[in-house]
């Protein structure tokens, strides 16, 4: 191996380093974007489109669908063509879907934009914070990775409040004229494009992870990215990715069986933490809760601005998680968070079990301080997930697997979790119809009870152990 010797430093650019791990977390902030955008629009492309319940339903979680295609590829594109460039193809499919879904003329070419815009949601939610983590140095590491749940979150707020301005500038309507007589839903996607270009942008100016680069034997331009972000011995260090690079094997999905032939208990703990995570109806909030809030008797424009507290709730609470998460540990949090769920969500089913229903509309009604009670009630419940369930699964996903399954692990259960996330989704909207809404949180009630069990006998706390002692 060829390399210079590098300038030694003290220490590692830590404002270089956070600079470039926010860039790649902008894939995190598109991520909650793409799948909260839909939110404000879900009743006027209903109308838009002719669509019944079960097409909407549709319409909203296709996206997912393209998320888990996006999440498989992803590594493998990442491996061959760099963690970079793949930012950069996620970052086009973002620009594409916005455009794509915004001009659309019909509910089945709108659903193949949602689709290609869920494509970029899987490749931004597997290279972000694998990119974050190859160029964060080791004592920055668990600050640096929050900032993808961070992102998320913060994704989702921007899109729910762009929702919320756009449809006031329109009227209070997202059915109604915007800018150059365009509806304004449409508007609502078209704004996914300018954080996509900063996206695309940022890719082109930021360094490639060193890992790769010394994968593909560019040894001295990893040791430039490791002299800026790491500080200390870089040529030492360079030799040790090296040496890690030449040993390690890709995993492999055959070692997630036992010798008995089914798969490891750990994985199936892990694949219950993702199914759990999404059965609790939490994207339910987040994709429907506009429509939920016109439901029970609240304007359009209300439902918006009440989306949007929500959204600042989810933020404040994510934040929460990251500054106890290392103090309490992870079990008690979700303990904590699954109790709280199970009363919240319990709440809600009680109040629309109850509710009556407005002749005039047909909708559910929620009379005097009923009203109140839910919208506490909703807003309760997304604290309990924010600072619990939402970041929690997700550390715990990343630490519960060993060195040599964690890979192929990973993928089982992200790929689990976007199809609960799917079902859910899709179920929502005919369930609302047919049954009702205290019928849809009775089933989430039950998801929330069953995760304190869950959590209690089969979960192992986490905290304060090495990657190597799992």
């Amino acid at each position: 191996m060829n390399v210079r010797e590098p300038v030694i430093t003290k220490k590692p650019n830590a404002t270089f380093v956070v600079l470039i791990a926010g860039a790649a977390a902008l894939g995190g902030f598109l991520f909650g974007f793409d799948t909260a955008v839909i939110n404000g629009a879900v009743s006027a492309l209903s109308k838009a489109f002719h669509a019944d319940s079960v097409m909407t339903g549709f319409a909203v979680a296709c996206a997912l669908l393209g998320s888990a295609l996006g999440a498989f590829v992803a590594g493998p594109i990442a491996d061959r063509q760099g963690r970079l460039r793949t930012m950069m193809i996620a970052a086009i499919l973002f620009i594409l879907g916005g455009i794509g879904s915004g001009i659309a003329f019909g509910i089945w070419d709108f659903i193949f934009w949602r689709i290609l815009g869920g494509v970029a949601v899987g490749m931004a939610s597997v290279i972000a914070p694998a990119y974050i983590a190859e160029v964060a140095p080791a004592q920055l590491r668990g600050r640096l990775g929050s900032l993808q749940q961070l992102a998320i979150v913060t994704g989702i707020f921007i899109a729910l409040l762009c929702d919320y301005f756009i449809a006031l500038g329109a009227g209070g309507s997202a059915e109604a004229p915007f800018w150059f007589g365009i509806s304004a839903w449409r508007w609502m996607f078209f704004t996914e494009v300018p954080p996509a270009i900063v996206y695309g942008v940022s890719a082109l100016l930021i360094p490639e992870s060193p890992r790769y680069l010394i994968a593909q034997r560019r040894y001295q331009d990893a040791a430039n990215v490791l002299e800026k972000v790491e500080g200390g011995d870089v040529q030492a260090k360079v030799e040790e990715i090296r040496l890690t690079v030449l040993t390690e094997r890709k995993p492999r999905f055959s070692d997630l069986l036992s010798r008995s032939g089914g798969l490891l208990p750990i994985v199936w703990i892990g694949m219950g933490l993702s199914v759990l995570q999404q059965f609790v109806g939490i994207n339910v909030i987040f994709y429907y809760s506009s429509v939920l809030w016109q439901a029970v008797g609240f304007s359009e424009k209300d439902s918006l601005l009440i989306t949007v507290i929500t959204g600042i709730v989810n933020i404040v609470t994510t934040f929460i998680a990251i500054a106890f998460v290392d103090k309490f540990g992870r079990k008690p949090l979700l303990m904590l968070g699954s109790i709280g769920m199970t009363i919240t969500l319990g709440t809600l089913t009680v109040v629309f079990g109850h509710a009556g229903i407005n002749p005039a509309t047909g909708t559910p009604s929620l009379p005097g301080s009923l009203g109140i009670i839910a919208l506490i009630a909703a807003n309760l419940y997304v604290v309990c997930f924010g600072f619990s369930w939402g970041p929690i699964v997700w550390v715990l996903l990343g630490e519960m697997f060993n060195n040599r399954i964690r890979g192929a692990a990973l993928s089982v259960a992200a790929a689990v979790q976007w199809i609960a996330n799917f079902l859910v989704s899709t179920t929502f909207p005919p369930l609302l119809k047919s049954f009702g809404l205290g019928s849809a949180y009775g089933i989430y009630t039950v998801a929330s009870a069953i995760s304190i069990f869950f959590v209690a006998f089969l979960v192992r706390e986490t905290k304060g152990k090495e990657l190597e002692q799992m």
